[in-house]
């Protein structure tokens, strides 16, 4: 443990940037004040210093499929013929697999910035659909990964029951995903009694076609839904809206939002096609929309409707999911850049009182990842990550505090985040994990394994 005792030229916390601050370890977690000069024995940090990022979706196993479905394989190529081309490579992950591709994954994320990862975990079992001998094996494999990297974990053992709004059976390619609703609660109870300060469980629902109303009722009313997070895919695509207003009679987040008392504990991901009415809905229950841009724009899924969210109040967070691209800055940059396109405008994410559109995009994406991963509220704060950036780069020469997120997010694409601490020690360094290179090693023999099956 490295109990930090550290000085910084500028850090930014909620309530602004903080000049010659003093940033050590307090009972909740990291405190930062004004020092004015270095207190002694203080470490010096950097002249840029950050808390770091969560990743509020991810998919880890995805990550050793990027850039495999790029190549048209139909004329009318879509997130549904995506996901055949994903339900195939899945098919051949087992546990040893999943750490190795998970712990690259997760050095990714923090030398990126991201310090916690939310994983919508839901390859559960088997390819054929028979669970492991012991029935939480792939859940371990990613607890795994992130004790050896370092990065903090927020695990949502995902039910998954259907193969769509219709009830029908899950296909033999997604057998490997489903549980009933008693063994998944005792998944999650089994995964809840390994909490510590860098896991916690939440649960996740696959999505409103994958679990029918019955069984979401059965879960919600449950004592593992009475506390963590809860997750759920929501209004991703057009065919998913039209098949629940065909089969519920409403739209999807509607339909949420009458039959579930959604609240800050959620965090609905995508939610991409939304009607005014749905949008402000969803800003007003306090609930985060977990969005992906990069992602949602590799899938063609569409562009949430940013403007007016975040002008009634609503808490947003970003995510990887798929592993396309690993980057909040990818992630931030482009979620701004697609309400550009369509607004035919600049700057769009501003306030009256925050005209930085990276200051407020970065400290709205650090607050609702915190609250998605479990950890705002009820007494819980942000731990002890941070990052630093590298004062070094000339990207950054010249800036001040007001300016500093906004080049960080919008200019250029090297790398600037030199260090990271999390977990009670330093994870990066100088741009280098602590163990990227044995990491990477087991992470190319996974990879060269399954793509030689």
């Amino acid at each position: 443990m490295h109990a930090l005792n550290g000085f910084a030229d500028r850090v930014w916390t909620p309530q602004g940037w903080i000049a010659d601050a003093q940033v050590r370890h307090g009972a909740d977690g990291l405190e930062v004040a004004a020092a004015g000069a270095p207190p002694a024995g203080a470490e010096r940090l950097g002249r840029w210093v950050l808390p770091g990022l969560a990743n509020l979706h991810s998919h880890a196993f995805q990550r050793a499929m990027a850039g495999l479905a790029e190549r048209q394989g139909n004329a009318e190529d879509s997130f549904w013929t995506w996901r055949e081309v994903m339900y195939a490579f899945a098919g051949r992950i087992g546990p040893e697999a999943l750490r190795a591709i998970a712990a690259q994954l997760y050095v990714e994320m923090l030398k990126a910035g991201y310090t916690r990862v939310c994983e919508f975990h839901y390859l559960h079992h088997r390819p054929d659909g028979t669970p492991y001998a012991d029935p939480a094996d792939m859940a371990l494999a990613l607890i795994e990964a992130a004790r050896e990297t370092g990065i903090g974990l927020t695990l949502l053992p995902t039910l998954y029951l259907t193969g769509g709004f219709d009830g029908r059976a899950l296909g033999p390619r997604q057998v490997r995903f489903g549980h009933t609703v008693d063994a998944f609660l005792r998944l999650v109870e089994r995964l809840r009694a390994l909490e510590s300060d860098r896991l916690n469980i939440g649960i996740a629902l696959h999505s409103l076609r994958a679990v029918p109303a019955d069984a979401l009722a059965a879960v919600l009313a449950s004592e593992p839904a009475r506390q963590g997070p809860i997750h759920i895919h929501i209004a991703e695509q057009i065919g998913e809206v039209q098949d629940c207003l065909s089969l519920r009679g409403a739209r999807p987040v509607d339909w949420l939002l009458d039959h579930a008392a959604v609240d800050a504990r959620w965090c609905l991901v995508h939610a991409t096609h939304l009607t005014d009415r749905e949008t402000d809905r969803l800003a007003a229950s306090g609930a985060v929309a977990g969005l992906c841009p990069t992602t949602e724009a590799n899938l063609g899924d569409g562009l949430f409707p940013l403007k007016r969210y975040l002008a009634g109040g609503g808490a947003f967070g970003i995510g990887s999911d798929s592993h396309i691209s690993v980057s909040p800055v990818e992630e931030l940059r482009w979620l701004e850049y697609g309400q550009r396109l369509t607004a035919h405008r600049r700057n769009i994410a501003v306030a009256p009182e925050q005209p930085s559109t990276g200051e407020r995009l970065f400290g709205r994406a650090w607050a609702g990842g915190l609250q998605a991963a479990g950890l705002s509220g009820a007494g819980r704060t942000h731990g002890d990550d941070l990052l630093v950036l590298d004062e070094d780069a000339p990207l950054l020469a010249g800036r001040d505090a007001d300016h500093l997120l906004d080049t960080w997010l919008f200019a250029g694409n090297v790398p600037l985040v030199r260090h990271v601490h999390g977990g009670g020690r330093w994870l990066v360094r100088d741009f280098h994990h602590h163990d990227e290179d044995r990491i990477a090693a087991a992470y190319r023999s996974a990879v060269a394994a399954l793509r030689a099956d």
